[in-house]
């Protein structure tokens, strides 16, 4: 199922209530977009949405970070797949809760599907002063 909305930075935290209530409970929620097409600030918003009261920073260095209420943010720009596995970041996205991944390609996401996990993706794309979002789901 695919779902999109559009949003400014005023209205992102409304748009990002709407998206939150779209994402099962535990997912792996990839974020697509070109570069500075606002996948962070999305990843903020979603935590605010899900009641995070942590301050959500970028992984880029780090390529995960771990807060409260479940929320986990990996960032594998600079990460390809079989490091993000030998690092044993499969077994952390076996935890409960929504696992953003910005940089996440479709060949990890096919491996995750067919290990069984629920996935996500959110494509992010720029129009003006807004961003589109394009939600794909399963029902």
């Amino acid at each position: 199922m695919t779902k999109e909305m559009e949003a400014s930075l005023e209205n992102l935290d409304e748009i990002a209530e709407k998206i939150a209530e779209l994402l099962p409970d535990n997912a792996v929620i990839f974020l697509r977009g070109d570069l500075a097409a606002g996948k962070t600030t999305l990843v903020k918003a979603l935590a605010r949405a899900k009641g995070c009261g942590e301050a959500v920073t970028s992984p880029t260095f780090s390529i995960q970070q771990v807060y409260d209420d479940g929320f986990y943010h990996y960032d594998l720009y600079q990460c390809p797949n079989e490091k993000f596995l030998a690092m044993g970041l499969l077994e952390s996205l076996e935890e409960p809760g929504w696992h953003l991944i910005e940089w996440g390609d479709e060949a990890l996401e096919n491996y995750l599907k067919a290990h069984g996990f629920k996935t996500v993706v959110i494509e992010i794309e720029p129009a003006e002063d807004r961003r589109r979002y394009r939600i794909t789901y399963d029902a």
